[in-house]
């Protein structure tokens, strides 16, 4: 459904039309842009958005299947933009990917928005207060999203390093569950790899395109803000999937030494009860000439040499922390 339809011209919001017919008119008319944001639009709503507006064939369906990688298409004079924004839920410790479709001409930015967040009337709002910006047209619209999309990443960094941070703490205490959650937690990040690594080249294109058309500065230094921050993330991403690689080899370690103890343990419980049992059966085999056999100090002299050999091998372990 179509959640806001507005007309901007130089930078104010001068119309709501109540159709995109109207809608249509009043660009020409006026001269200005149109600003549409779609919510789970239905294949009929978004038809009439492409009938009117001429939108490319293919980019309507890839905005009506979703599941698109972020990135940056062109069609005549009309470009497609598919965001993947990222949503922390700290109830559940997980990371929910949504999707932002975004089609720009020159007098026409329209959003297609298939998950509750992010909320780009925030978006709106915060534009309309910026006359100057928004008179740059819907390119600066595309700029307010993609910063409003890339600062939504800086709570899921928070979140994902906090996680880590309690890996580390699991890792160290003998937690054996820690394995499962290290392959839980590297799946989230490398889901959000891909989310972000594309949205480089996405900038970038876009930064490249803005040159190339003499576009004006502040516009060009502000996507090139929302680029340095989006290589940033980038980089910690790769170090938080840097770190999950290691904490798994290292638990793999951890795991094996605490079963060499386990097996050090065994084996020497094993040895400090076969040395009596060994002497037992020497002493148990009741041949006729054994010197020790008729001795009168026989008995004790076993059940010493038992338990002296006992005692020492339990206090050579000990010695070697075996036990």
């Amino acid at each position: 459904m179509i959640v806001d339809n507005a007309v901007y011209v130089d930078g104010r919001r001068t119309a709501d039309p109540s159709s995109l017919e109207q809608t249509f008119e009043t660009v020409q008319e006026r001269n200005g842009f149109a600003w549409i944001g779609l919510y789970r639009p239905t294949e009929t709503e978004l038809g009439e958005v492409a009938t009117e507006f001429e939108l490319p064939d293919l980019a309507v369906e890839d905005a009506l299947s979703g599941h698109q990688r972020a990135k940056l298409e062109k069609y005549g004079a009309t470009t497609f933009v598919a965001l993947r924004p990222a949503h922390y839920i700290d109830e559940t410790e997980k990371v929910e990917f949504g999707e932002v479709h975004v089609f720009l001409g020159e007098q026409f930015i329209i959003t297609v928005r298939h998950f509750e967040w992010p909320d780009l009337s925030e978006v709106r709002h915060r534009m309309e207060s910026e006359q100057r910006l928004l008179e740059l047209g819907p390119i600066a619209v595309l700029y307010g999203i993609l910063d409003q999309i890339v600062d939504d990443y800086a709570p899921v960094i928070a979140g994902l390093e906090n996680d880590i941070d309690e890996i580390e703490d699991q890792l160290f205490n003998g937690d054996r569950t820690v394995s499962r959650r290290i392959y839980e937690l590297s799946t989230e990040v490398m889901t959000f790899q891909r989310a972000v690594n594309p949205l480089g080249d996405v900038l970038q294109g876009l930064r490249d395109a803005l040159a190339a058309s003499g576009a004006d500065e502040t516009l060009r230094d502000r996507f090139r803000d929302v680029h340095d921050h989006v290589i940033r993330i980038v980089e910690r991403a790769d170090g938080f999937r840097q770190i999950l690689q290691n904490a798994l080899l290292v638990h793999t370690t951890l795991v094996g030494q605490a079963q060499n103890d386990e097996v050090k343990k065994i084996s020497s419980w094993a040895a400090i009860l076969f040395t009596p049992t060994l002497v037992g059966t020497i002493y148990g085999m009741n041949f006729d000439h054994m010197p020790e056999l008729h001795w009168v100090l026989g008995y004790p002299f076993a059940l010493a040499l038992m338990l002296a050999t006992g005692v020492g091998l339990y206090w050579a372990f000990r010695r070697n922390n075996w036990l």
